[in-house]
């Protein structure tokens, strides 16, 4: 196992336990919004000796948020490939949130990062965060949120979790946080006050988990980790259930700061696209789930912008 997964596996181990004091009503920070916050490893980075030819290393950075752990690896085989293309060693930046992502991303001591479309939405705002690329998956570049229960539970729809614990996932992420927050806030509700209490897991797997394991009785996950769990790890998504689909949003992008060089921006576009044609390249994005890379539109982000707005507005 290299240090990628270790560092995986500890946060699995960490968050695990920290779910379990939440459940038996141990002392988790809690404020007043009845928020209960589970403390991870604050910041993550590992470091992939990539054997290419010299040079300063690429710093890519992932989220721990965006994908399942279990494909922690081949997010490294594929960082292995860019490296290869590249001819430069790549060094994978991992970090606990997006906020922490963007914030390196502004500062630029990253050069590639994956995102969600929240932070993408935030950080094209804040600093000019430019598209690069992103993945197709299950035949469309979009992506929707999912609102789960457990499956032996009676509850049908959202007003069926009123007064229930919930569990987002990070608080920048479009899916795990800003969709739900923005469903109950077009109904006249808050977070707050519709549910008993809510938790950040950090991590759509984790939520997922804490559904199945009765932790919280509902979450809201992005959409195709559930679906990647239902296709190649059934055994995680089948203590849960479905209750609402939202509307589909553009999909969790790659993204790059709006000074990087343009030789470098279309080299990275040019491996990423062209990936799904070579026989390697291919091989990784079908572990992946990842049919090809496209190049976004900006427009695609738009209804995300709308909701934020739509939020910030009635804070």
């Amino acid at each position: 196992m290299n240090r990628y997964s270790s560092c995986h596996a500890v946060t699995h181990l960490v968050l695990c336990l920290a779910l379990l004091f939440v459940l038996a009503g141990s002392s988790c920070s809690r404020n007043e919004d009845k928020t209960v916050v589970v403390n991870l490893k604050d910041t993550m980075a590992t470091q992939r000796d990539a054997k290419a030819p010299g040079g300063s290393p690429m710093k890519i950075a992932i989220a721990a948020v965006v994908s399942p752990k279990e494909t922690a690896a081949y997010y490294d085989q594929m960082m292995a490939y860019v490296s290869k293309k590249m001819g430069r060693p790549v060094e994978i930046i991992q970090r606990k949130t997006y906020q922490e992502v963007n914030d390196l991303l502004e500062k630029k001591e990253i050069d590639l990062a994956f995102v969600c479309a929240g932070p993408y939405v935030v950080g094209k705002k804040k600093f000019g965060m430019e598209l690069l690329v992103a993945p197709m998956l299950y035949g469309k570049p979009f992506y929707q949120a999912y609102f789960i229960v457990h499956k032996d539970s009676p509850i049908n729809d959202l007003e069926g979790l009123r007064g229930k614990r919930f569990a987002f996932t990070d608080p920048n992420s479009n899916t795990g946080s800003l969709v739900p927050t923005y469903t109950l806030i077009t109904k006249g509700e808050k977070p707050a006050t519709f549910f008993k209490s809510f938790i950040y897991t950090y991590s759509h797997d984790n939520s997922i988990r804490a559904v199945a394991k009765g932790i919280v009785e509902g979450a809201s996950v992005d959409g195709l980790i559930w679906d990647y769990y239902n296709d190649r790890n059934p055994d995680l998504v089948k203590q849960t259930r479905i209750i609402y689909r939202s509307p589909l949003y553009g999909i969790p992008p790659v993204v790059v700061h709006p000074q990087t060089p343009s030789q470098v921006k279309e080299s990275l576009k040019k491996i990423f696209i062209e990936m799904d044609a070579d026989p390697e390249g291919k091989t990784i994005l079908t572990k992946l789930k990842i049919e090809k890379f496209i190049v976004p539109e900006d427009s695609s982000y738009d209804s995300v912008r709308k909701m934020q707005e739509w939020i910030d507005v009635r804070k």
